[in-house]
């Protein structure tokens, strides 16, 4: 039989190991603690960069009309804003562009 086991003053069975394993097991722990923290952080940063953030993007079409674009959707919103005047109100267009992934 091995040396590998002994038995306190108890009577209990106990396996011996050797220093260089328990390393071993103590690194290989840490570097799958270390990829698990990893992807969960990646994780979460693949979710803050969908859609949803940045959906819509605001741009000057020339100095008096303005445009709204959902990226989403496709959908964009158009507002004529006359010099010298007041607010006026916003126009809803459809997206020329399709989108076959739906």
């Amino acid at each position: 039989m091995c040396n590998n086991y002994y038995i306190d003053q108890k009577g209990v069975l106990y396996m011996q190991s050797k220093p260089s394993m328990n390393i071993s097991v103590a690194i290989i722990m840490g570097f799958i603690i270390l990829g698990l923290f990893l992807m969960a952080t990646f994780k979460e940063k693949s979710r803050d960069t969908d859609n949803t953030n940045y959906r819509y993007e605001l741009f000057s079409a020339n100095e008096n009309t303005i445009i709204i674009f959902d990226k989403q959707s496709g959908e964009y919103w158009t507002k004529f804003i006359p010099s010298n005047e007041g607010p006026t109100n916003w126009e809803k267009g459809d997206s020329p562009i399709t989108n076959d992934d739906k």
